[in-house]
């Protein structure tokens, strides 16, 4: 960012050589950007913003730097030209659509959560087995059966699938979106799926994340 919004990001910076880290921080900058909007502050230091989120100043000015020339020398950064900056190095300066498969427990507390709009994300199909759940409406969300995953699913024209399924049924699931031309998937399978490397897989392992922090627990 400068102090001209005529300034132009790097969006095409090679991903290749961006930790995938530094992708996950800008995330936590986007969303304490748009707090400190909603409170009308238009500046901020990399210090302060760093204080906030309980890193290092640096490690914001180099996260920045892969992107492009960021901030005005001793004034620090516009806020909302920032978070509108950031947006459009992830992409989310447009509406993105979210496919979810599975309609249990997780799938329908991923439907109840009220985040997804605020982050620029609409939910716009949910897939399942379950003849009781499917036609069911969840959160103005209605449950489509997974018999033409496939061709729904291209349909649609979703950009990314939550996996939210048993593990057994994960693997012919994800080559089913793969083949539609998802290019994106976000996992809550306890399990490793196999797909193309040109896609991007995130796994979230809840009971993984238990265990790391039960380490801390130390008497």
């Amino acid at each position: 960012m400068t102090d001209s919004p005529k300034n132009d990001v790097s969006v095409a910076a090679d991903e290749k050589k961006i930790p995938k880290a530094v992708i996950k921080r800008l995330s936590l900058y986007s969303r304490m950007l748009q707090e400190l909007e909603h409170k009308n502050i238009t500046k901020i230091s990399s210090k302060e913003l760093s204080d906030l989120l309980g890193m290092n100043p640096a490690k914001v000015r180099k996260d920045l730097a892969y992107f492009g020339q960021f901030g005005v020398p001793g004034l620090g950064y516009y806020v909302s030209e920032l978070k509108a900056q950031i947006k459009r190095i992830l992409r989310t300066d447009r509406e993105i659509r979210v496919a979810l498969i599975g309609v249990g427990h997780l799938g329908q507390a991923l439907l109840a959560y009220g985040g997804f709009l605020r982050q620029s994300f609409r939910v716009v199909a949910a897939f399942d087995t379950s003849p009781d759940k499917i036609g069911r409406t969840f959160n103005g969300v209605k449950v489509m059966s997974t018999e033409h995953l496939e061709d729904q699913i291209r349909t649609l024209g979703a950009d990314i699938v939550v996996l939210a399924i048993p593990a057994e049924n994960a693997q012919a699931t994800v080559d089913q979106v793969v083949r539609a031309g998802i290019r994106a998937i976000l996992n809550f399978v306890p399990a490793r799926i196999v797909c193309p490397e040109a896609i991007k897989v995130h796994y979230v392992d809840l009971g993984i994340e238990l265990e790391s922090l039960s380490y801390y627990l130390k008497d």
